[in-house]
C-alpha cells in the first residue's frame, strides 16, 4: 500500500516511546536524533517506536520541544492550503461566534494550539495585525501565515516578532521591521492608544478586557488604586466606565505610564499616575492610613522557568499582602497572575497566605481568566495561563 501524498518526501522522525497522548508537545528526550541533520522547524512525519503513524508538524532538535504536531491526519499536508484553513477558522470564530467586532476592534485572532497552530499567537489591533513567533517551524511559514491573514484582512499592516529568549531557545532570528505607527482602538466604547513593537509584548492585553469590564461594575464613586497599571486599562476603565471619584495608577515603567497618561486623556479621564515601584510606594502609604476602595494588581509575568516557580508564588505572596494592607474594609480587591507555570491553585493559596499575614479576610465571588478570544483546550492545559481572582476584603 503506498503512503498519501502528504507523507511522501517528507523527513521521518522517531519516537522512542508509544505514542500514549494527544498533546501536541513531544519533548527532545522521548525523540531519537534524526540521521541526518534537520533545519529547525522543518515539516517531518512522526512515527512511535512500534512504526505507527503518530502525526505530523514542526521538528527541531535545538529546542526542549523537539516536535510540535500539527496533525493526526494522515492524508492532511501542512502547506499553505492548511494554513489558510486554519486562520480561516480562527478568524470565523472571533467574528461569527464570539461576535467581537460589535465589542472592539482590538482581539486575538489564533491563540497558539488552541486554533491548532502551536507556536504562533496572532492579535489584531485595528488595522495592524501583530504576529509572535513561539517556534522556529512557525517563523519559517512567515510569508505562508501573512499571505493567509491578507486574506481575512486586506487593508491591514503587519508587525511581526519574537522574544529574544524564544529566538535562543528555538535556534531562529526574527529581525522585526520597523514598528508601525501606533493605532488607536476601541473596546467597549473606550479608546487606547496601541504601540506594537514596544517591550509590552503584541501591544495591550487585550486578554483583560472582560475583566476590566467586570472591574469598572464596582468603581461608581469609589477611591481606585491600580498596581502595575501599565497602559492604563484598568485605571481608565474605572474613571471613564466606571465613574470612579479618584483613580491613581502606579508603574515602574516610564514608558508604560506615558502610554497610560495618553489613554486617560483619549477618553477624559483624570487618573494620576505614579511613576514608582509597588513595594516602597506602597510601603510609604499603608502607614499613613491611606486605603482604597477598589484595589488592583496586575502584574508581569513573573517566571519562564520551572526552577523559579517558588520564587514567584513568594513574591506575589509579598504583592498580594501589601496590596491588600490598602483596601478599605468592605473593599473590593482584583488580583491577577499571568504566569503559565504558576497553577491557580496555587495562586489562590499564595493569595491566602497572603491575607492571613496581612491580617484580612477575603471573600472571594469570581475566579476568571482570559477572554473568550483565549481559548484553550482541555488536554493542552498550557493554554490557560492567566488568572484573576475578585474578592470582597474584610
Amino acid at each position: 500500500m503506498t503512503e498519501p501524498l502528504a507523507s511522501q518526501q517528507l523527513p521521518v522522525v522517531t519516537l522512542k516511546i508509544e505514542r500514549r497522548s494527544s498533546h501536541p508537545w513531544i519533548f527532545q528526550k522521548m525523540v531519537e536524533k534524526p540521521a541526518g541533520r534537520l533545519a529547525p522547524g522543518s515539516i517531518v512525519d512522526v512515527r512511535d517506536r512500534t512504526g505507527q503513524w503518530v502525526g505530523r508538524g514542526f521538528y527541531n532538535g535545538h529546542s526542549r520541544i523537539s516536535v510540535r504536531l500539527l496533525t493526526t491526519t494522515q492524508d492532511e499536508p501542512v502547506d499553505a492550503t492548511f494554513f489558510a484553513k486554519k486562520i480561516r477558522a480562527a478568524v470565523a470564530f472571533r467574528r461569527d461566534v464570539l461576535k467581537l467586532d460589535a465589542i472592539t476592534n482590538a482581539y486575538r485572532l489564533v491563540h497558539s494550539e488552541a486554533d491548532g497552530l502551536s507556536g504562533l499567537v496572532i492579535d489584531r489591533f485595528g488595522e495592524t495585525i501583530v504576529i509572535e513567533f513561539f517556534a522556529a517551524g512557525m517563523f519559517r511559514q512567515r510569508a505562508v501565515i501573512a499571505d493567509a491573514l491578507k486574506v481575512q484582512f486586506p487593508t491591514a499592516r503587519f508587525y511581526w516578532f519574537a522574544e529574544e529568549h524564544v529566538g535562543k531557545q528555538e535556534s531562529f532570528d526574527c529581525r522585526p521591521p520597523e514598528p508601525p505607527p501606533p493605532d488607536l482602538i476601541q473596546e467597549h466604547g473606550l479608546k487606547f492608544r496601541v504601540a506594537p513593537g514596544s517591550k509590552h509584548k503584541t501591544g495591550f492585553f487585550v486578554d483583560q478586557r472582560e475583566n476590566r469590564k467586570t472591574l469598572s461594575e464596582f468603581c461608581g464613586g469609589k477611591r481606585v488604586l491600580d498596581l502595575c497599571c501599565n497602559s492604563g486599562g484598568f485605571s481608565v476603565y474605572a474613571k471613564a466606565l466606571g465613574g470612579a471619584s479618584e483613580v491613581i495608577g502606579v508603574d515602574l515603567d516610564e514608558t508604560a505610564i506615558e502610554l497610560a497618561k495618553q489613554n486617560a486623556r483619549l477618553n477624559h479621564a483624570t487618573v494620576r499616575y505614579v511613576q514608582a515601584d509597588l513595594f516602597p510606594w506602597l510601603r510609604d502609604v499603608v502607614p499613613n492610613g491611606d486605603r482604597f476602595d477598589v484595589v488592583i494588581l496586575d502584574p508581569a509575568k513573573l517566571t519562564r522557568d520551572r526552577e523559579s516557580v517558588d520564587l514567584a508564588l513568594k513574591k506575589y505572596c509579598d504583592m498580594n499582602r501589601l496590596a491588600l494592607l490598602a483596601v478599605a474594609p468592605g473593599g473590593i480587591f482584583l488580583t491577577c497572575s499571568c504566569t503559565g507555570l504558576v497553577s491557580e491553585g496555587d495562586f489562590l493559596e499564595s493569595i491566602r497566605r497572603a491575607a492571613w499575614q496581612a491580617g484580612r479576610t477575603l471573600q472571594v465571588f469570581k475566579v476568571t481568566g482570559a477572554g473568550p478570544d483565549h481559548p484553550f483546550l482541555l488536554h493542552i492545559p498550557e493554554g490557560r495561563y492567566l488568572k484573576a481572582v475578585f474578592a470582597r476584603v474584610e
